[in-house]
């Protein structure tokens, strides 16, 4: 069983941030997308443009289930919520859902690519926010703001875990 799994919209930390509290706890960290990239060999930008979206969530899926089964920090990508077996894992976990503000996100996504996102980022993390709100929410038992500093932040996370009952 992972230790924390965090999950959110593009950009909002979940990689650094997982990183950080790994780090911190002295444990695993696994980034599901690493996995998916490692799994199917490829950048996972380019698996997605090349297989599609439902493949691509089914690989992510099978990266999910490996994460999980390791006591570590766990990164998810941003669209891990759209496929209801994922989300059905994800409320069995000490899932974290990290958000920031639109402005915040649009700065860190600007770099990097982000197919799901298109050429309008703004218009992209709008219509991702509306599509999957619900979905982080009820997938996990708190809501962390994720802008500030990494430090920042971490403390912030530690905290929640520190108050939510195992």
């Amino acid at each position: 069983m992972a230790r924390l799994v965090l999950v959110g919209l593009p950009g909002v930390g979940k990689s650094t941030l997982a990183k950080a509290l790994a780090d911190s706890w002295k444990c695993d960290v696994i980034d599901t997308d690493d996995v998916v990239a490692t799994n199917v060999k490829a950048p996972v930008a380019q698996y997605l443009r090349e297989h599609g979206e439902a493949a691509f969530r089914e690989r992510e899926l099978d990266a999910l289930r490996e994460a999980l089964s390791v006591d570590a920090v766990v990164a998810t990508g941003a669209g891990i919520v759209v496929t209801p077996a994922a989300r059905e894992l994800l409320v069995l976990e000490a899932t974290y859902w990290l958000d920031s503000d639109d402005e915040t996100l649009l700065e860190r996504v600007s770099d990097g690519e982000r197919p799901l996102l298109g050429e309008d980022h703004r218009q992209g993390l709008a219509t991702l926010r509306l599509e999957r709100e619900a979905w982080y929410r009820s997938s996990a038992r708190r809501r962390v703001d994720s802008s500030g500093t990494i430090d920042e932040v971490v403390r912030r996370i530690q905290k929640e875990v520190e108050s939510v009952p195992s």
